[in-house]
């Protein structure tokens, strides 16, 4: 994994790709280097994982009477069938990085490469002769690409931070970016970098930027079929490509382990991971938290905590496991650096955790295997199986716009609009859902489902996944995310994929044998987060600090005594899924404020 930017049609003198390179250090710790291209420059942060010596970049081919230069972020797991095929067609490698591979797959084939391609991507293509550029990212959206217009001009980059180096490009706020943090928030529209005038390559979009003007497209979406195969049919079909997909996601020339939950969809991942060690110990890494055996309270979410599943999982696979433990003040102390990571306000401490979780793991591995999106995929979220939940209208994990609004100062009350502007972008998305014609009303309502947690929900997971992650150098893979179990799965009846009434139900059978039968048939566990009092106390204390200066800038957006309301009462609906209660609401917005006031925002309303 890596960091990616360029600059077409604008100046940009050293300092400033010195300073865009900077913030792209901790993305790829291993080499920076930028190359001139006419009227711009292509710029590359590296953390080196396949092909240590032969996958330096920018990388630069001829071929047919053309140059082309690249700069990727991303892992290719296809890339020895790509190769093979690229040699019977006369193509010659001079080393064995995808790198390569996917620079001459685009000399051999163009944008119809991306047809071909199975990973992880965001990665852009300067044509010398042509004078264009090609900007691709990957179908499901696992890596990040973000660009803004300035006049005449293009600049892209993997995070927002990047482009915001430019002197001609500024952070600012309009009201669709507030209405975006404050009734969206952690969550984002599609395509918006929320900032006014930045936006983001959607998962399966590529386009051409030439004379000025860029020309995207979707190259990938969802789409129904028929599903003609028998529930045990399908259980083997799904057997076979979740195999598949962990197996290919293990190539890598550096350390590598697993996140383990004692969950699952990582306890999977670590059983095949560790099978094919061959003898060897498997590195695997767990968060947990101080006192949490003290504090862990039963719910209808959560009937049990992870320990016991995870020491089972350890003895049954011998693995080198270790815990990263995290006190109240620990996850506090990465309020601010979180916020940096995501360049937005997030998830709160289930940011935080992951943070200071990635720094621990990142001296005993470079990469690491996590179960993220399973749920989006199979139908393991509660809003999939509660009828009442799932048939309600409105973004199911963030049923709270009233009370969103409630928090805002009046002025911008009235300027948002916001049940509206909520409410029109979940239609939206319901209407662009693929369907069959004659498809009965459950099953469309599934589909629709699938695609709201696809286009929203899991892209905030990715977000947060990527850039905890590349915080600390950590390439973290998501084999749930194989672009070809989202497919076959969209077509699968809900029936089969609730089999026996049980989330996950057709992943559980399909999987058997593989793990210990209480791992395989436990009840979904949401991702850990700690039940101390102590976080409650110490962020609402951070917050009455902040109502004692009038001048903060989240006092701008927000109403001070809605938030005094939210430091004494629990909201009736959590923030944002299943884990931003109290305490992470106010966690996020104190991250509002740090975003604000680091990053000095200025509101165009």
């Amino acid at each position: 994994m890596c960091a990616i930017a360029g600059i077409l049609g604008l100046y940009a003198d050293d300092s400033t790709l010195h300073k865009m390179l900077h913030t792209m250090c901790r993305r790829g710790p291993d080499a920076t280097q930028w190359c001139d291209i006419e009227n711009g420059y292509l710029l590359h942060a590296r953390l080196a994982v396949i092909d240590l010596e032969g996958g330096r970049q920018p990388m630069r081919f001829r071929d047919a009477g053309e140059e082309y230069s690249i700069v990727y972020n991303g892992e290719l797991y296809n890339t020895q069938e790509l190769r093979q095929e690229l040699e019977r067609l006369g193509h010659c490698f001079l080393g064995h990085s995808d790198t390569e591979v996917l620079l001459h797959s685009y000399a051999q084939w163009g944008e119809n490469c991306l047809d071909k391609l199975n990973g992880i991507f965001a990665f852009a293509v300067w044509e010398k002769n042509s004078r264009r550029l090609f900007l691709a990212r990957d179908r499901m959206g696992v890596k990040p690409l973000f660009y803004t217009q300035v006049e005449d001009g293009l600049i892209f980059a993997s995070e927002i931070k990047t482009l915001l180096v430019h002197p001609q490009v500024r952070a600012e706020l309009d009201a669709e970016g507030a209405a975006q943090i404050l009734l969206l928030g952690p969550g984002r529209v599609p395509g918006s970098g929320v900032l006014h005038n930045i936006r983001e390559l959607e998962p399966g979009e590529c386009a051409f930027y030439e004379d000025g003007k860029m020309n995207i497209r979707r190259y990938w979406k969802l789409l129904d079929r028929e599903h003609c195969e028998n529930f045990e049919d399908t259980a083997a079909h799904v057997r076979e490509l979740v195999l598949d997909a962990i197996l290919r996601q293990t190539v890598s020339d550096v350390p590598i382990g697993t996140f383990l939950s004692g969950g699952l969809d990582s306890s999977l991942i670590t059983a095949i991971c560790a099978k094919k060690m061959g003898g060897k110990q498997l590195p695997t890494f767990s968060v947990d938290y101080v006192d949490s055996d003290k504090y862990f309270v039963p719910n209808k979410f959560q009937p049990n905590s992870d320990g016991e599943y995870i020491r089972l999982m350890q003895k049954t696979f011998h693995t080198d496991h270790h815990w990263c433990i995290l006190s109240p003040d620990d996850l506090v102390a990465e309020l601010e650096n979180a916020t940096f990571a995501r360049d937005l306000p997030g998830m709160a401490d289930v940011d935080f955790s992951l943070l200071a979780f990635c720094r621990q793991i990142k001296p005993h591995v470079t990469v690491a295997l996590s179960g993220e999106c399973a749920d989006e995929i199979f139908g393991g979220y509660p809003w999939y199986r509660d009828p009442e939940v799932r048939n309600r209208e409105g973004f199911p994990w963030a049923q709270n716009t009233a009370y969103r609004i409630s928090l805002l100062v009046p002025g911008l009350q009235q300027k948002l609009a916001g049940e509206d502007y909520v409410r029109s972008l979940y239609e939206k998305t319901c209407r662009e859902s693929d369907i069959l014609p004659g498809t009965d009303a459950t099953e469309v309502r599934m589909k629709q489902m699938v695609n709201l947690n696809l286009r929203w929900f899991m892209q905030t997971l990715l977000d947060r996944k990527d850039r905890m992650s590349m915080y600390s150098g950590l390439e973290v893979r998501v084999p749930f995310c194989d672009y070809r179990i989202a497919e076959y799965l969209y077509g699968v009846p809900w029936a089969f994929k609730d089999h026996k009434g049980k989330e996950k139900g057709l992943l559980r059978t399909a999987m058997e044998g593989i793990l210990p039968e209480e791992v395989l048939w436990r009840k979904k566990s949401p991702y850990p987060k700690t039940m101390d009092p102590r976080y409650l106390s110490i962020v609402s204390s951070r917050m009455e600090q902040l109502l004692k200066n009038k001048n903060a800038p989240l006092f701008q957006l927000v109403s001070t005594g809605a938030v005094r309301k939210v430091l004494q009462e629990e909201p009736t609906w959590p923030w944002y899924g299943q884990l931003m209660r109290r305490a992470q609401t106010i966690a996020y917005l104190l991250q509002v404020n740090v975003w604000l006031e680091h990053y000095n925002v200025n509101l165009l309303f």
